[in-house]
This record gives structure tokens, C-alpha cells and sequence, in this order.
């Protein structure tokens, strides 16, 4: 069974630090408490809405530890592999217009 221990106060700090750090407009559901409920709602340059997730344990790899977190818009659907805070971040503010 997957747990989100992985996702600490301290994780969620660094990621509403990374979204802040990249310009983006961002809140979280107020979960910090129960990981397996929390969520990020994020605007980008492009004014789409995006949400960030934690990633379960089956999807965090020894080798990328800090690799936590996962992003999806649904306008158009994008979906982002699991990554770290500053990339997670980076992955939303770079995202290309819609076509």
C-alpha cells in the first residue's frame, strides 16, 4: 500500500517556495495534515489552472528522492512525470501557450 510520509511541513514549504520563486499564483487545500488529501491549485503564465499532487511511494525513485510531486492541467491535458519542487514549478511556468 502507498503512504505519503515521503511529504513533510518542510516539503510543502519548498514547494510553495518554488511556486512563489517562479511567479506563479498558487494556493494548497490546507491537507498539510493528511498528504493523501492535499493539493495545489497553481495559475500559470497563460492563465490555465493547474493542480499538484504529491506522488505516492510506488512513484518515487531511490535514486530522486526529492523528486515528490506531480503536475496536470486539463486545458489542454498535460500531465508531468513526478518531480521536484523547483521543477514541478519550472515544468507549470514553462508549459507552452495552447495552440
Amino acid at each position: 500500500m502507498a503512504t505519503f510520509a515521503h511529504i513533510t511541513p518542510a516539503r510543502c514549504t519548498q514547494l510553495g517556495s518554488a511556486l512563489s520563486a517562479a511567479g506563479l499564483t498558487w494556493q494548497d487545500n490546507g491537507n498539510q495534515d493528511r498528504p493523501e488529501l492535499l493539493t495545489y491549485t497553481v495559475t500559470d503564465p497563460h492563465g490555465r489552472r493547474w493542480t499538484i499532487d504529491p506522488a505516492t511511494s510506488n512513484q518515487i525513485t531511490p535514486s530522486r528522492p526529492a523528486s515528490l510531486w506531480q503536475a496536470a492541467c486539463t486545458d489542454p491535458f498535460h500531465r508531468s512525470d513526478v518531480l521536484s519542487a523547483r521543477m514541478a514549478a519550472a515544468y507549470i511556468r514553462d508549459a507552452p501557450a495552447a495552440e
